[in-house]
């Protein structure tokens, strides 16, 4: 049970820091996210099963996030739309999409084709249990990734693609072009939430194409879960958050899928523990602001 809730929290925690990016970075709020992740899967079950590579078929499903988040980036910069109803229109046309990449079917499966996950194991051995070996590699998939995020925002792009989430108006009076900054933001939260799904695909044995339904609501919860574990303004420890917010968010959903029955808690009933989540952080977040600012007007008297 405890290497099935780090696994998932980790494989997810991927999708946690491509939410993180769009939301907390950008101050974007991309709903495109729900259609990228199975897109991510259907590409990678389908390369796959054609024969592919498989560390070639998980860059095809980045790349085939990046383009999606793109196009969210180009509805909402060329025909002003707001970003909200960019990733609506974007997430809606992607369940088409998907459909076709999966071959016309609403599902794949897996089960005897050759994954990453599969010659990971296989590469091991005898070494270490099956367990271990699986939680071994989503572990050193997250921090490659983690550690790619963490170089990226300490450059000059990732400095200024931060500024923007901040204060557009800062960024367009340094010279720059903040549609520039939204299509790389975008392409890349998307491309992540694709690589996600992917790993998660080869993780359960099957693609489908309701893979994504509520994942941006999942990942909100992540974010903000994460948020009450670490308290910091480093782009290190954002990072380790996010993903240790996953952790904590998969516990509380095994937790909630097998001592539930307590409390007459169904699977039916997890969305609705989500939904509490989020509001809860917001409550919280909102009481703490206010408490910060009560402190600040008494020390400024």
């Amino acid at each position: 049970m405890i290497e099935g809730i780090l696994v998932e929290g980790l494989i997810y925690g991927i999708m946690a820091l491509g939410v993180f990016i769009t939301f907390r970075i950008l101050d974007f709020p991309d709903l495109s996210v729900d259609g990228t992740f199975p897109l991510g899967a259907a590409v990678m079950a389908s390369t796959l099963t054609a024969g592919w590579p498989p560390l070639l078929c998980l860059l095809l499903a980045f790349v085939a996030g990046w383009a999606a988040g793109m196009i969210t980036a180009l509805i909402h910069n060329t025909l002003k739309v707001p970003g909200l109803l960019a990733g609506i229109l974007t997430m809606t046309m992607l369940w088409s999409i998907n459909i076709r990449v999966l071959g016309g079917r609403a599902n794949l499966p897996l089960m005897r084709v050759e994954t990453m996950l599969s010659r990971f194991q296989d590469g091991l051995g005898a070494a270490l249990p099956q367990p271990v070996s699986l939680l071994l590699f989503c572990f050193i998939a997250v921090m490659v990734v983690k550690l790619i995020l963490d170089y990226f925002f300490h450059t000059d792009l990732g400095l200024t693609m931060g500024a923007l989430g901040f204060n557009e108006q800062m960024v367009i009076a340094q010279g720059i072009d903040p549609r520039t900054l939204k299509y790389i933001a975008l392409g890349l939260a998307n491309g992540l939430v694709a690589v996600s799904g992917a790993l998660a695909a080869q993780y359960q044995g099957f693609a489908d194409v309701n893979l994504g339904q509520g994942i941006i609501v999942s990942g909100l919860a992540m974010v903000m879960l994460g948020e009450f574990i670490l308290r910091s303004n480093k782009i290190g420890w954002l990072t380790t958050r996010v993903i240790l917010g996953s952790i904590a968010y998969r516990a509380i959903m095994y937790a909630g899928r097998y001592y539930g029955y307590y409390i007459n808690l169904t699977p039916n009933d997890l969305k609705l523990i989500t939904g509490l989540l989020i509001i809860a952080a917001l409550a919280v977040t909102k009481l703490q602001d206010k408490r910060g600012n009560t402190k600040k007007g008494k020390a400024s008297k």
